[in-house]
C-alpha cells in the first residue's frame, strides 16, 4: 500500500502565523531537553530540534537497546542522560485475577508481581547508567490489553528525578538512582479498570498529580523538595487520563485539568478554582495545549467536542460564554493529544489515521481531513521540528509530513516494534520508546 498524504475534501488555504509560547520552567533553550512528555513547551514541539526525516532499522539508527518489562511511558532526556520508567513482572504465575467491573472486557488478568523502575540511560550510547526498582506490589487491576502499568511519564527538572506509577508510588530520585522522597496517592479505581496513565506535571517547586477516578476524585500539589502536600483539591469527576497543564496567565500561574464535566483552570498557590468550562465527554484522555492566550481541550468518546478557550478573563463558569472563541463537534481527539505548531492545531480523530488541521486563532480549517495513507491506530501524541510533523501509529510506522500550506509526506519510517508512547525530538536526535526496545534516531554518515 502506497504511503501518501490524500486530501479528503478541498477548501481554501490560509496563511500559517507564528505561534508565541511560554516555557514556564526550562527557559528558552529547550534544544537539549525534553523534560516531560509533551516536550518544555507542553505542545509536542522541539522549537530548536532539527531530528532525521528518514530512518528504518538499517538506516539512522545511533543505538536500539531492549527495556525490560513493559511500559508506555515517554522517554525524558537532559543533558545526557535519558530516564525511562518501567513494569517488570517476577516471581510464578498467579492464578489470573480477573477484574468484574462492567466493560472490564479488554482487560488483561493480573498474572504476576510487578518491579515498578525506573532507568537511568547513556545518550550516546544506550548503555543503562542505573536502574533501580521502587517499588514491588501485585498490582490491583490489569488494566487495558492495549496499555501498560507504567505510563505515565516521568518529569525531570535537571536535579531529581520523578517517577509516576499510579496506585504504585510517585518517586522523586536523585540523578544518581538515589531515592529521595516518595508520596503514596492510594489505591485508583479506574473506569472499567482499564488502567492508568495520567502524567504529573511540574511548574517551578511544585508538582501536580491528577487523581479523577471511580472514588473520591482530586488534584494534589506536592512540593518537589520534600513531596510535602501544599494543596488538595476535591474534583466532582470520574475517571480521566489527561496530565495537568500548567499555563501563565495574567502574571500568574494557573492549572488546567481537563475532566468528564468540566475543564477547570485552579489556581497554582491556592488550588481554588478560576474557572470552569462544560462540553466535553466520557473518558477524557487527551491534554489541553496553549499558547498566545488560548486553551485548546478536546474529546472524542460517545460525544466529540473541541473547544478553543480565551483564558484571560476566564473567571466562573464560561460554558457558552464568549471566552470560547471556537468549538467544534467532529473529527475530534480521544487518545493522542492535540499538537500546536505554527499558528496552526492538529489533531487526530479519534485513534484513527486522520488528520485535521485548523487556524488556532478562527477554528477555520482551511483544508479538509488528511487520509494518512499506512496510518492505522495512533495512542502517540504527534510531536513537530524543523517544519515537519511526526505522526507514530502502535504498529511501528512513523509518517512525517511537512507545515506546508499544504501539507505532504515526506517520509514513512517501518521499525520493528509497536509504539504507544510518544516521540521525544533533542537536537538532531529522536527517543523512540516501543514494547521492547527504545531507539535512537539520528543521522549516520557511515551509512
Amino acid at each position: 500500500m502506497p504511503f501518501v498524504l490524500r486530501r479528503v475534501v478541498w477548501m481554501v488555504t490560509a496563511s500559517l502565523g507564528i505561534f508565541a509560547h511560554t516555557v514556564f520552567l526550562w527557559g528558552d533553550d529547550t534544544s537539549e531537553n525534553w523534560p516531560q512528555w509533551r516536550g518544555a513547551l507542553g505542545t509536542g514541539v522541539a522549537q530548536h530540534a532539527d531530528p532525521p526525516m528518514t530512518w528504518s532499522e538499517q538506516q539512522n539508527i545511533r543505538w536500539k537497546i531492549e527495556i525490560p518489562g513493559k511500559g508506555h511511558a515517554t522517554p525524558i532526556v537532559w543533558g545526557d542522560v535519558i530516564f525511562v520508567t518501567t513494569a517488570v513482572p517476577f516471581g510464578e504465575a498467579l492464578t489470573p485475577i480477573y477484574n468484574n467491573a462492567p466493560g472490564a472486557h479488554d482487560n488483561d488478568p493480573v498474572t504476576h508481581h510487578h518491579r515498578f523502575m525506573a532507568l537511568a540511560i547513556d545518550r550516546a550510547d544506550g548503555n543503562v547508567r542505573w536502574q533501580k526498582v521502587l517499588n514491588e506490589k501485585l498490582p490491583h487491576e490489569g488494566g487495558h490489553f492495549s496499555g501498560s502499568l507504567a505510563s505515565a511519564s516521568p518529569v525531570t527538572d535537571g536535579e531529581l528525578l520523578y517517577a509516576y506509577f499510579g496506585s504504585h508510588g510517585l518517586y522523586a530520585v536523585s540523578y544518581e538512582g538515589d531515592p529521595v522522597w516518595e508520596f503514596q496517592p492510594g489505591t485508583m479505581q479506574s473506569k472499567h479498570a482499564h488502567g492508568e496513565g495520567s502524567s504529573p506535571a511540574l511548574h517551578e517547586d511544585t508538582l501536580l498529580v491528577n487523581w479523577d477516578h471511580e472514588g473520591a476524585s482530586f488534584l494534589v500539589a506536592l512540593d518537589k523538595k520534600t513531596g510535602e502536600t501544599r494543596w488538595k483539591e476535591a474534583r466532582p469527576e470520574v475517571t480521566s487520563w489527561a496530565t495537568p497543564l500548567v499555563v501563565g496567565e495574567g502574571g500568574e500561574a494557573q492549572v488546567v485539568l481537563a475532566g468528564t464535566n468540566r475543564v477547570r483552570g485552579y489556581d497554582l498557590k491556592t488550588g481554588n478554582v478560576l474557572w470552569e468550562c462544560g462540553g466535553l465527554s466520557n473518558n477524557i484522555v487527551a491534554t489541553p495545549v496553549y499558547g498566545d492566550g488560548m486553551l485548546f481541550v478536546g474529546s472524542s468518546y460517545e460525544t466529540r467536542a473541541l473547544l478553543a478557550i480565551k483564558l484571560p478573563g476566564a473567571r466562573g463558569d464560561i460554558t457558552g460564554t464568549e471566552q470560547v472563541v471556537w468549538s467544534r463537534q467532529r473529527a475530534t481527539p480521544y487518545v493522542p493529544s492535540p499538537l500546536l505548531y505554527g499558528g496552526s492545531l492538529y489533531f487526530l480523530r479519534h485513534y484513527q489515521g486522520i488528520l485535521t488541521r485548523v487556524d488556532a486563532m478562527t477554528g477555520r480549517e482551511p483544508l479538509g481531513p488528511f487520509r494518512l495513507g499506512g496510518i492505522r491506530d495512533v495512542y502517540a501524541s504527534p510531536v513537530a521540528a524543523a517544519g515537519r510533523i511526526y505522526i507514530t501509529d502502535r504498529s511501528g510506522l512513523t509518517l512525517v509530513i511537512s507545515d506546508d500550506e499544504v501539507p505532504r509526506t515526506l517520509a514513512a519510517n517501518q521499525l520493528d516494534d509497536g509504539f504507544s508512547a510518544s516521540m521525544a525530538l533533542v537536537g538532531g536526535e529522536i527517543f523512540l520508546r516501543g514494547e521492547r526496545f527504545l531507539y535512537c534516531i539520528a543521522e549516520r554518515s557511515d551509512q
